[in-house]
């Protein structure tokens, strides 16, 4: 992976202006690594938040950037080391055991994920970001309740929560499909306290294309039902499901075609 990114253009222009490890200051070479890391160069960001250590560098800052890092690059056992040397080094760091929640996610020990998200919430009750993975994995072990509470926390506290792209939460497509069909139906509610139509209906929409029957769960639901002969909802639900029989067709004629003729051999 290294070598393919070290031949793109892009390297050829960074590379000059790599600061020495043996004389820049550790803050330089931090920011190098946090340079390096944005253009994805996750590997050469890694070598340079090591140099940033080995002068000196804030141990639990550059630990929890090595995690985050390695968690980019899929190597969670890696990454979970780092977070648990944070939380050594730093007991009160809510950030540091938000990350640690993350790891326990993407192993699906959602209970685990679950303390440690808490944990961080009691470090500081106002980090949105640990409220909406709180959310996430209350999902992922069918507690809807307790997943809308953390929601509503979430985006009363960070309205844009949901549409940020940062390190610090577990991305929506780790969902199972039923899963993010439920997660945008509990999120559907949320707008709906809040008054938020527009956004209501897009969750809606997404939980309908995901295979969810979204009328007769807001038949049965308090903040939705007013909501469930809306004209614009039977025109979601109509779309939704012609969009999954267009599927299934398209699935079907693929599924019934002949195998493909073996290639010739050459010079035949």
């Amino acid at each position: 992976m290294r070598q393919a990114a070290h031949a793109s253009p892009d390297w050829k222009l960074i590379e000059p202006h790599l600061p020495d490890p043996a004389t820049a200051t550790e803050a330089e070479l931090e920011m190098e690594g946090d340079l390096l890391r944005v253009r994805r160069f996750p590997e050469d960001a890694l070598d340079y938040y090591n140099y940033a250590l080995q002068r000196g560098g804030n141990a639990a800052i550059l630990f929890d950037k090595l995690g985050v890092t390695q968690l980019e690059l899929g190597n969670a056992p890696i990454a979970r080391a780092y977070f648990e040397r944070v939380v050594k080094l730093r007991r009160s760091d809510p950030q540091g055991w938000n990350n640690l929640g993350a790891v326990e996610f993407l192993n699906r020990n959602f209970g685990g994920a679950i303390w440690n998200y808490k944990r961080a919430i009691k470090l500081n009750r106002k980090f949105a970001v640990s409220h909406s993975n709180l959310g996430m994995a209350y999902v992922e072990v069918k507690d809807y309740s307790s997943a809308n509470k953390e929601f509503v926390t979430a985006l009363k506290l960070d309205p844009r929560i949901f549409q940020h792209d940062g390190t610090g939460g577990i991305s929506l497509h780790m969902l199972s499909t039923e899963d993010h069909a439920r997660f945008c139906f509990q999120m559907a509610k949320v707008y709906a306290r809040m008054g938020d139509e527009d956004a209501m209906l897009h969750e809606l929409e997404t939980a309908s294309q995901a295979g969810l029957d979204v009328q007769d769960e807001m038949s049965r639901d308090r903040d939705l039902s007013r909501y469930a002969k809306d004209p614009r909802v039977v025109n979601l639900v109509l779309v939704a499901k012609s969009m999954r029989m267009h599927h299934d067709v398209a699935a079907n004629l693929a599924s019934a075609l002949p195998p493909a003729a073996p290639p010739l051999a050459p010079g035949r």
